[in-house]
C-alpha cells in the first residue's frame, strides 16, 4: 500500500506512470467511455482548509471512476479537537477506501498515514501541494512543453514551491526560484531534494532577483503572495513583494514562447498581471481541469498498488 503525501517518495517512472494512467482516463472519457475501477469504493475527503478546485475535482473524479466521495469538515469530525488524530485515522479508514486530506501541517497528514488501513493522499499541506504538480506537469506533456524545460517560479517561498522542487528534482530539469528576502524556500527541502537532483541532473537555483530567474524560461509560475491563514500579514506581504508581479515587463526576459502557469484563485494586479493572465489563460484554466484527470489517475494508481 502506498500514500500520496510528498512527490519526495516516489521516483521519476512512478511520477509519470501516475500521470500518463491520467492521460490515458482523460483520453478514454473525451472518447466516451468511462473508466470504473472504482466502482462501489468510497474516497473521505477531509477539509480542515476550503478549496473550489480540490473538492469539485475530487468528488467528481471519484463519481467519474464508479466510487463515492464523502466531504468531511471541521463541522463534521472531531479532528485534532478532543479526539486523537490516530483514531479519527483508524475510524474512517476502517470504513472507507481512500483519504484525502487538505490541511495545515504536514505532521498531522503523516501521523494520520502511519495509521490509516487505506491510502492518504495529500490534497494540500502548508509544506507541500503535490497533487498540483501532478496537473502541471501533465498540462506540460499535451502542450508539448516537458522538453528543455526551464521553470521559473516567482513568488513565495510556499508548499508550491517546495513541490516544484521536488519535482524538479525527481524529473531532471531545470528550476529557479525568485523570492523576496525573509520569504526564501524551506532549506530543509533543498537539503531533501539535493540527492534526487544529483541523481537525475536537475538544477536547482534560487536568487531575490526575479529577473534573474526569469531570463530565458520556458515556463513562469506563480501564486499568491497571501495564503490561507496570513490574513493579517496582507498589508505588510503586499509590500514586500513590490516588484514581484508577473506582468509583461518582466515576461520580456523571458523566453519569446514563455508559457503561464498558476495554480489559483489568481489575484490580478498582485502576483500577476491582469493582461498575462488574460493572455496565457487558455493554458491555467487546462491546468485547472487537469487536477481531475491527474487525480484520476493518482487514485487508480494508488488503488492498483494495495
Amino acid at each position: 500500500m502506498r500514500h500520496f503525501l510528498t512527490l519526495k517518495d516516489f521516483t521519476k517512472d512512478e511520477i509519470l506512470e501516475i500521470i500518463n494512467l491520467g492521460l490515458q482516463i482523460k483520453k478514454d472519457l473525451k472518447a466516451g467511455v468511462f473508466h470504473q475501477e472504482l466502482k462501489n469504493k468510497t474516497l473521505a475527503m477531509i477539509f480542515e482548509k476550503s478549496s473550489t478546485r480540490t473538492r469539485v475535482s475530487f468528488e467528481t473524479g471519484m463519481f467519474q471512476l464508479g466510487g463515492h466521495a464523502l466531504f468531511l469538515s471541521n463541522r463534521d469530525i472531531h479532528l485534532g479537537r478532543g479526539e486523537p488524530v490516530k483514531d479519527t485515522a483508524r475510524v474512517i479508514s476502517s470504513m472507507c477506501d481512500m483519504v484525502m486530506i487538505r490541511t495545515f501541517k504536514q505532521s498531522m497528514i503523516e501521523e494520520f498515514a502511519s495509521y490509516s488501513k487505506v491510502p492518504v493522499i495529500n490534497g494540500l499541506t502548508d509544506s507541500y501541494h503535490p497533487v498540483q504538480l501532478l496537473a502541471d506537469y501533465m498540462t506540460l506533456i499535451e502542450y508539448g512543453l516537458d522538453k528543455n524545460l526551464v521553470v521559473a517560479y516567482v513568488g513565495d517561498g510556499n508548499n508550491m514551491t517546495h513541490s516544484w522542487i521536488m519535482l524538479a528534482a525527481k524529473l531532471g530539469f531545470e528550476l529557479r526560484i525568485a523570492t523576496p528576502k525573509g520569504y526564501e524556500v524551506d532549506p530543509t527541502v533543498l537539503e531533501e531534494a539535493s540527492p534526487f537532483a544529483k541523481a537525475s541532473g536537475a538544477i536547482i537555483t534560487t536568487t531575490n532577483d526575479p529577473l534573474e530567474a526569469i531570463k530565458n524560461a520556458t515556463i513562469v509560475t506563480t501564486d499568491t503572495w497571501v495564503s490561507m491563514g496570513q490574513e493579517e500579514e496582507k498589508e505588510e506581504r503586499i509590500k514586500t513583494f513590490n516588484g514581484f508581479m508577473v506582468d509583461d515587463a518582466m515576461l520580456s526576459h523571458a523566453h519569446k514562447y514563455v508559457k503561464i502557469l498558476h495554480c489559483l484563485p489568481a489575484y490580478r494586479g498582485l502576483e500577476i498581471s491582469e493582461d498575462v493572465f488574460e493572455k496565457h489563460s487558455d493554458i491555467i484554466f487546462h491546468e485547472a481541469e487537469n487536477r481531475l484527470h491527474a487525480q484520476k489517475g493518482l487514485m487508480v494508481w494508488l488503488d492498483q498498488q494495495r
